[in-house]
């Protein structure tokens, strides 16, 4: 064999080698992008319910603190941090394109101050046995106590959600094929106490 035939050998060898690593990566690469893709729709798609579930909460707000009004006029106190709870909430539009490690802790915050203030209403409607009868305030809280269920579905969703997306953001070798498509990991809720999340909140106004 001359060094012309030995160089063309070398060379089909190496075309063989390129080609095989480029099908290798293409046979690798085309799943781990679609994965990659399917997660994020799906983290996108919990986002939306987990916006949703807490709208639905606030939009029962101000029927919740009406109702009240008509029985406990003396605790304006307890109405206005309700609302301006209720407004803080609402003013907050966080797109999922949006959502990063600090607008989420923000978006959290607010619905935590919500959260807050509406236990504080319950605790006032104990003081008034009129109100706690309302058959309207009655319907309100069984409304409240399946939304309160549903946020906490919700976010308990999201939370499992990002949690496989990040996985796989994160793992050799679809992080690459993440790097490539533009892709990081997200951010997710965190409390204390993972556990509250698939423990919707007590809420009472029974007699």
């Amino acid at each position: 064999m001359n060094r012309q035939q030995g160089r063309a050998s070398i060379s089909a060898i190496l075309l063989i080698v390129i080609l095989g690593a480029v099908g290798l990566a293409f046979v690798t690469g085309v799943p781990a992008y679609n994965k990659l893709q399917r997660l994020d729709e799906g983290v996108k798609a919990a986002w939306s319910d987990v916006v949703n579930q807490y709208q639905r909460r606030a939009d029962l707000v101000p029927n919740l603190v009406e109702v009240a009004k008509g029985y406990a006029a003396h605790e304006e106190s307890v109405f206005t941090q309700v609302t301006e709870a209720r407004s803080r909430v609402s003013s907050m539009n966080v797109n999922v394109g949006d959502l990063d490690a600090n607008a989420l802790q923000q978006f959290q915050a607010a619905q935590a101050q919500l959260s807050g203030a509406l236990s504080r209403l319950i605790a006032v409607s104990e003081n008034y046995p009129e109100l706690k009868a309302s058959e309207v305030f009655q319907n309100l809280q069984v409304q409240l106590e399946g939304t309160e269920n549903r946020i906490a579905t919700a976010r308990s969703d999201y939370i499992n959600t990002v949690r496989e997306f990040n996985s796989s953001v994160r793992q050799f070798p679809t992080n690459m094929i993440a790097g490539f498509a533009g892709l990081s990991a997200k951010p997710n809720f965190s409390v204390e106490n993972e556990a509250q999340i698939s423990t919707a909140p007590k809420v009472s106004f029974g007699q």
